[in-house]
């Protein structure tokens, strides 16, 4: 009930702040007074005022998805069903349609995942650990392993020996996902890890929970990934010390999970059919409540983006027919491995072909120290000629100066990118320091740079759906899967 009353609360606050759509007074204008006297002939119609993105719609949508009452909006849980649906009212309160093919503005898929005994033990001979002795099960698809243990060191992930167990002794100088997917290369089964400070940051930015595959009911992954486990560090450095022994990774039974994710959708319609359309989206997931009880808002992760997206549809909606179609989509599930964005990929309303483009936004909610005052980061800025045009336009767009963190393949853009659509992430503060942390709450949004920060994006959407521009990989910019 208490949901239900602030869902109900929130919708009528952001409804009840905007122009009225019953009006059709969509745009801010200048009244004129009534002259008493006749005329001979009528004032000039004034010209509409841009559009402006009210301080309060972004507050009150923030205050609702990021609310206690929505408990993180954890992925494929009742909670972010509640998101979406939040998020779907609110396009057709701006005069969105379903899209092509929907009969509805929801569409929804099955999410299998999976869930640890909480078992595992690590044994060499006389050697056992498991995790009541500070064993870390931080990756597992619930393979029991046995092999040599081999040791990789260095600094180069291309320096990754073969073998079925190997233990990074590495350089902490380069990501931790880098030595992961170079020893999965070369054939691991098991991959170990020395306890530090990155790690414990990575596994808390994770809820402290072993991340198990996750996948759509009807695309299961086609190959299973390397077991991972993280020791503490004195058991590390007495394990890297006898390379060849055969080491055995035991595990108990994994719980199959079945739950359902949610996509809001909403289409605007453009004059101009054979003109494609503009995808436009953001990601309305976090990480729920952690077992200790901790929820975890996510006000900037990503309910900042998914404002973002309403606010740009509120903008285009309400003024004249675009050339291009729009699709306005707030996909599920991109914390477990972007569950949403794969389904909506593999399962368009309307075929992908006609998608000239994709925009993305997340975590705009913070100002990034390392950029200018008002801009805003693109992951991939130098894959396609997308950025570079709407900087040209005035976007205030610079390129990610975070590459070695790979941020282009880390959020939903990249679904559609490994469709050949040109996609891309636009981000505020991309490394800010209440990254999946109790932190990333309403209380620390800049909510001015980010009121700012959705305005800033109007004219750029405005532009693609209104011209001829169609953007283009640059030389070796597209990813392959």
């Amino acid at each position: 009930m208490l949901i239900r009353r602030l869902f109900l609360a929130a919708s009528l606050v952001a409804l009840s702040s905007g122009p009225s759509m019953a009006q059709g007074a969509t745009r801010q204008s200048t009244d004129t007074h009534a002259a008493q006297a006749p005329v001979a002939q009528p004032a000039p119609a004034q010209p509409p005022a841009a559009w402006v993105v009210e301080p309060r719609w972004v507050r009150a949508h923030e205050a609702f998805l990021a609310s206690d009452a929505l408990q993180g909006r954890r992925s494929a849980t009742r909670d972010e069903a509640i998101a979406a649906a939040y998020v779907a009212a609110q396009f057709e309160s701006y005069g969105l349609t379903p899209a092509p093919g929907m009969n509805g503005y929801l569409q929804t898929a099955t999410v299998v995942k999976f869930k640890p005994s909480g078992k595992a033990r690590l044994t060499a001979g006389n050697f056992e650990l498991d995790e009541s002795k500070g064993l870390v099960l931080y990756y597992s698809a619930g393979r029991s392993v046995t092999g040599k243990l081999v040791i990789a060191t260095g600094e180069d992930p291309a320096t990754v020996p073969a073998g079925d167990v190997i233990m990074l002794a590495v350089s902490d100088k380069t990501p931790v996902s880098d030595w992961i997917g170079a020893a999965e290369a070369k054939g691991a089964k098991l991959i170990i890890m020395r306890e530090s400070d990155a790690l414990k940051k990575r596994w808390a930015a994770m809820g402290g929970r072993t991340r198990t595959p996750v996948f759509l009911a009807d695309a299961p992954p086609k190959r299973s990934r390397a077991e991972m486990i993280v020791l503490p560090a004195a058991v590390f450095d007495t394990l890297k010390a006898k390379t060849g022994v055969t080491l055995t990774l035991d595990l108990g039974d994994m719980q199959r999970i079945e739950s359902t994710t949610t996509n809001a959708i909403g289409y605007l319609a453009g004059s101009d059919p054979s003109a494609g359309v503009v995808l436009v989206t953001s990601h309305l997931d976090h990480l729920g409540v952690l077992d200790d009880g901790t929820v975890m808002h996510g006000a900037n992760d990503d309910a900042s983006g998914t404002v973002a997206v309403l606010e740009v549809a509120h903008a285009l909606a309400a003024g004249k027919q675009p050339k291009r179609g729009l699709l306005f989509v707030a996909y599920g599930a991109e914390e477990i491995g972007g569950m949403g964005s794969t389904y909506f990929a593999n399962h368009p309303p309307i075929p992908l072909e006609r998608i000239v483009a994709n925009l993305e936004f997340e975590m705009i909610g913070a100002q990034d120290p390392k950029l200018a005052d008002g801009e805003l980061m693109m992951t991939g800025f130098e894959r396609s000629n997308l950025g570079e045009t709407l900087k040209a336009k005035g976007a205030r767009l610079a390129a990610d100066p975070y590459p070695e963190q790979h941020f282009f393949q880390r959020s939903d853009n990249y679904s559609l990118a490994l469709k050949g659509i040109v996609a891309h992430t636009i981000s505020g503060w991309a490394v800010t320091p209440t990254y999946h942390s109790p932190d990333d709450t309403i209380a620390n949004l800049n909510l001015p740079f980010m009121t700012a920060a959705i305005q800033s994006l109007i004219v750029p959407v405005e532009y693609l759906v209104n011209s001829d521009f169609t953007p283009e990989w640059k030389t070796g910019g597209r990813p392959s899967e």
